[in-house]
């Protein structure tokens, strides 16, 4: 299992795909918003999460579904920091989901662990300066614009080629900006800048983003080409009840040792991923 440099010992040593489990405190995300907009919530979830197996705890203030509007760094660190705190007290290995900087550098104080950034360092141009002088791993994402102009910029040549291709220039920006390649770890960015359509390809081709060597984050948790693939008469599979699609990508990248997969559900996940790497050990 390729695993970025940085990562605590009681992970960094696990020869199976890692479970990161979400907790978006925040009023509007796609899956949970508001759920866990509470702290005292949030706190309650990610201590399940723990109890239920989970790895890596990935928590985020900012919405980052499509149409999404930005809101200003303090509310995100507001949102954040209570939960990161507290959870800094436990044995949680924490991630925190974040654009900013400013962000990332509260959440790292305050106990965090890496850094989960879906713009890929595009964002904040300070973002790569910061973590350049850290040595944790850094969740570099396919990124082509926020959220509330992401659906227009769709148009790919080869969607697994142009995505890979797009990662690829950006971590070779995050090396020149001072961060150490083996720290990094990529992802295809399921749901963002892609239609529907072009998820699957992306899904299938993984080997091409293998290529670049680096471990791979799948983040596919309940999204949109889910619940269309699902659709009854029309109408999408509505998100609690996507859960067992998840679990089925989440087994199929333990099959094929992606690095980690991102998901809400953490207990179905780490059941998956538990058949799998039995099966591993068996001659």
């Amino acid at each position: 299992m390729l695993h970025p440099s940085g990562l605590p010992n009681q992970i960094s040593s696990l020869d199976r795909t890692l479970v990161m489990g979400v907790i978006n405190v925040t009023p509007d995300s796609f899956s949970d918003g508001g759920l866990f907009l509470d702290s005292k919530v949030a706190i309650a979830h990610a201590k399940q999460m723990l109890l239920d197996g989970v790895d890596i705890i990935d928590i985020g203030g900012e919405s980052t579904r499509p149409g999404s509007e930005r809101i200003s760094a303090q509310e995100e660190i507001d949102r954040v920091l209570p939960v990161i705190s507290e959870m800094a007290k436990t044995d949680a290995i924490l991630s925190i989901d974040t654009m900013r900087a400013e962000v990332a550098k509260a959440a790292m104080s305050a106990g965090a662990h890496m850094i989960n950034d879906v713009s890929g360092g595009k964002a904040d141009p300070e973002m790569l300066v910061y973590v350049a002088q850290l040595t944790a791993p850094y969740i570099l994402m396919h990124w082509r614009g926020p959220s509330n102009i992401m659906n227009t910029l769709t148009n790919y040549d080869d969607v697994v080629r142009d995505v890979t291709m797009e990662i690829s220039a950006q971590v070779e920006v995050a090396v020149a900006a001072g961060i150490s390649r083996d720290r990094i770890a990529i992802d295809p960015g399921i749901g963002f800048a892609k239609t529907v359509e072009q998820n699957w390809p992306i899904l299938k081709h993984l080997d091409i983003l293998d290529e670049l060597g680096l471990p791979i984050l799948m983040g596919a948790s309940r999204k949109k080409f889910l619940g269309e693939l699902l659709a009854k008469n029309g109408e999408a599979r509505v998100m609690e009840e996507r859960e067992s699609a998840t679990t089925a990508i989440s087994t199929l990248m333990a099959l094929r040792q992606t690095w980690a997969v991102r998901v809400h559900d953490v207990k179905a996940t780490r059941d998956a991923i538990a058949v799998v790497d039995r099966l591993a050990q068996t001659r």
